[in-house]
């Protein structure tokens, strides 16, 4: 597919960086000329420099064979009159990054007055991953598939579980109705879709899948049910903030939000009302110890500055909270707070990436079983991709064992008329069903490609 992204920032490097890998026709559009550069280096794709908003540069873009444009600047506005534009030129879809509450809030009616086709607010989505985590303190990653049918939830293995040193199949036979299937595992950098013989260690990060409800009695059985989180720290008064205080505010969590500016000290307590917000430095052992803000079962560091997020984190973690989240974008600051024991961390460009890949994916196999989901999980070297099976889908009907699958690939789940199925040798899939499957190091844009 010919795609145009519209803004070199964070979002459009990462997502051109993505998508550079799976075989698309890549324009990059931005008024820095350094900054194109840099991705003109690193990447095999188009870069031109100028507004987006401009009519001649899209059109030296060929925007008018464009399946896809992606409006991903920092400003809404731009990105909405971008994605107007370029669908006037001919542009097949567009998608725009809007990222403040009062727009957000109307995007049924900017996409169908702007004729956008999807609308992406990493804030959002980052808040929404947030509030997951902060539901199963005891993991450090959780995805939903199918509506929420389906979880998928990743958390480190240790001694205490009962799952170190046993086979997969041992396990299973001791614990045959848990409803779960430990579907990827990453030890020392090195990525398994496991089988039955594989013997899970201490400190492998495990993703376990299957329903809210198996999942919740899987962490209950190995002694991981570490309670509710009723009250929260946020560091930073970001967007994020915004959205995660109104998610976690409906399951009853208190929520303290600390931040030195006093301007956004009085948006947030105008917008929050039900949240104390503290005006002062976080990172300030004065503040800290004066506000007791570590005095909390959750901590999570949303500034804008990769180094405080960092050091407040591995503070908070050292001080014994509970749950500790921070935001990261830089990939050489994730490991650091990975190797200090901090796992939960969110990076709302990675987030943004994961979701219009899977909508560039579902546009590549719109008439068979499209992507409907993607989550990419160490730097993309295993994937977790949703699927509905259709008519078309080559294997309905046929029990997995028949089937020859690729190597590096598991069936997951299932989500079939409201209930979640962790399939074996002889489940089948029917038209209709959801299908999560892994993928290790492989580019999955529909159902029947998980064949040999």
């Amino acid at each position: 597919m010919k795609i145009i992204i519209i803004g070199n920032g964070k979002v459009g490097y990462t997502l051109a960086r993505q998508l550079s890998g799976e075989d698309h026709e890549l324009v990059l559009i931005d008024h820095s000329a350094e900054a194109l550069q840099n991705a003109d280096s690193a990447l095999d794709i188009l870069c031109l420099e100028g507004s987006g908003a401009s009519i001649n540069v899209l059109r030296e873009a060929a925007v008018q064979s464009a399946d896809l444009v992606i409006a991903v600047t920092g400003s809404d506005e731009l990105n909405i009159v971008c994605c107007l534009i370029a669908k006037k030129l001919g542009a097949r879809r567009t998608v725009a990054r809007i990222r403040a509450p009062e727009y957000y809030r109307e995007a049924n009616l900017l996409k169908r007055e702007v004729g956008l086709n999807m609308i992406i607010n990493p804030e959002y989505a980052a808040a929404q991953e947030i509030s997951r985590l902060l539901r199963v303190p005891s993991a450090f990653s959780v995805e939903t598939f199918a509506r929420g049918l389906v979880e998928m939830i990743g958390f480190p293995i240790q001694e205490s579980d009962g799952l170190a040193g046993l086979s997969l199949f041992a396990y299973n036979k001791k614990h045959p109705n848990d409803g779960v299937l430990m579907c990827a595992a990453i030890r020392g950098g090195q990525v398994y879709v496991p089988n039955g013989r594989f013997v899970p260690e201490v400190g492998d990060k495990a993703y376990m899948i299957g329903s809210q409800r198996a999942i919740a009695g899987f962490f209950h059985d190995i002694g991981r049910d570490s309670g509710r989180i009723r009250q929260i720290t946020i560091l930073g008064g970001s967007r994020i903030a915004t959205y995660l205080t109104w998610a976690v505010e409906k399951a009853g969590m208190k929520v303290r939000i600390v931040e030195q500016n006093p301007e956004k000290c009085r948006t947030l307590a105008d917008k929050l009302p039900s949240a104390l917000v503290i005006r002062g430095d976080g990172t300030d052992s004065e503040v800290i110890e004066a506000e007791n803000l570590l005095n909390t079962d959750a901590f999570i560091a949303l500034t804008n500055r990769d180094e405080e997020n960092l050091l407040m984190a591995m503070t908070a973690q050292r001080s014994g909270v509970k749950k500790v989240i921070a935001k990261m974008n830089r990939p050489n600051y994730m490991e650091m707070m990975r190797e200090s024991g901090v796992d939960s961390i969110i990076s709302p460009k990675d987030i943004t990436a994961n979701q219009i890949s899977a909508y560039v994916r579902s546009m590549a196999r719109s008439q068979g079983s499209a992507v409907e989901n993607l989550y990419k999980l160490l730097g993309g070297a295993i994937e977790a991709v949703e699927f509905t099976a259709t008519a078309a889908t080559k294997f309905l009907d046929t029990p997995l064992k028949a089937l020859r699958l690729k190597p590096g690939m598991l069936v997951a789940a299932v989500a079939r008329e409201g209930k979640t199925i962790v399939p074996d040798g002889s489940t089948s899939i029917r038209a209709g069903d959801k299908v999560i499957v892994m993928a290790k190091s492989l580019f999955l844009q529909d159902l029947d490609d998980i064949l040999q």
